[in-house]
């Protein structure tokens, strides 16, 4: 099922970005603009861990350079049956975690230093679980797409502005201006249908792995009234890859598009789980 959605969200977005060269570059702009998608598609596909470690500037470590990180990745790996991920540091005191790559054989779990720095042990447990949840649950390559894709349409959009897209012969500059509005708009509700019912999936997921649902809500909260009190730069286009959206503290438009669920509802369902297992 999960390969289905990959493949709709690569064909939606798709779409959208070659309706948007049309808009404003006629029949050459939809079809450079086709290509384009293809070229992006393929490079999410394939080097999908290395754009968003690059984008990051995460730091891959060893157990040798972060034992505690690593090992109790290496634990919870083995229990939730998945090949030991690549583990990276990002150099980010906003406290966060992500996980990236094509799937369990490539994937990616990346915490900033922020994170290390606020979290006990259960709590790092419950996160590090839930990430490994995605992975589980084949997330992070469709995450990935997501999050270049809305970056390619968001960028041309504003390109397009700047440049005077519509101005060609064969466009309506009235449909290129509503394209240029509409498109970054529309992959950003793509985006969200993507990421907000994954992230119950994953909580849940991580809370089965690690048998700590209250640590990971106890964690999820600390990390939302973190970015919930501090203005972000973060960028909207990769904010759903992270465990708790970095716009928390943002306002506007980028609150109304959030790619998360309320962390609210998401304790409630992690003390829920916590009751079938007996903690409650």
């Amino acid at each position: 099922m999960n390969t289905l959605k990959t493949f709709a969200l690569m064909a939606g977005l798709s779409a959208l970005l070659v309706a948007l060269g049309g808009a404003l570059f006629g029949q050459s702009g939809a079809a450079g603009f086709f290509l384009v998608s293809l070229v992006i598609n393929l490079g999410s596909f394939w080097f999908s861990d290395k754009i968003v470690l690059r984008s990051q500037r995460a730091r891959v470590v060893t157990e040798a350079d972060a034992p505690r990180l690593v090992s109790t990745v290496r634990r919870l790996a083995d229990a939730a049956g998945l090949p030991m991920p690549t583990v990276a540091i990002v150099p980010n005191p906003a406290p966060n975690a992500f996980a990236t790559g094509r799937g369990p054989k490539s994937a990616v779990v990346a915490v900033t230093d922020g994170l290390l720095g606020m979290l006990n042990q259960d709590e790092l447990e419950g996160v590090l679980a839930h990430e490994l949840g995605h992975v589980k649950n084949r997330d992070i390559l469709l995450s990935t797409i997501a999050a270049s894709m809305v970056g390619a349409i968001t960028m041309i959009s504003r390109w397009g502005f700047f440049m005077g897209g519509g101005r060609d012969r064969d466009t309506n500059p009235i449909v290129a201006i509503a394209m240029m509005i509409l498109a970054p708009v529309g992959a950003m509700l793509l985006q969200m249908s993507v990421s907000r019912s994954r992230e119950f999936g994953a909580d849940r997921a991580g809370a089965l792995i690690s048998r700590k649902p209250l640590a990971l809500a106890s964690a999820l909260g600390k990390l939302e009234r973190y970015a919930a009190g501090r203005p972000s730069n973060a960028n909207p286009a990769t904010s759903h890859l992270f465990i708790i959206s970095p716009l928390g503290g943002a306002g506007g438009m980028s609150k109304l598009f959030r790619t998360h669920p309320a962390t609210g509802d998401r304790v409630t369902a992690l003390h829920r789980i916590a009751a079938e297992l007996g903690q409650a």
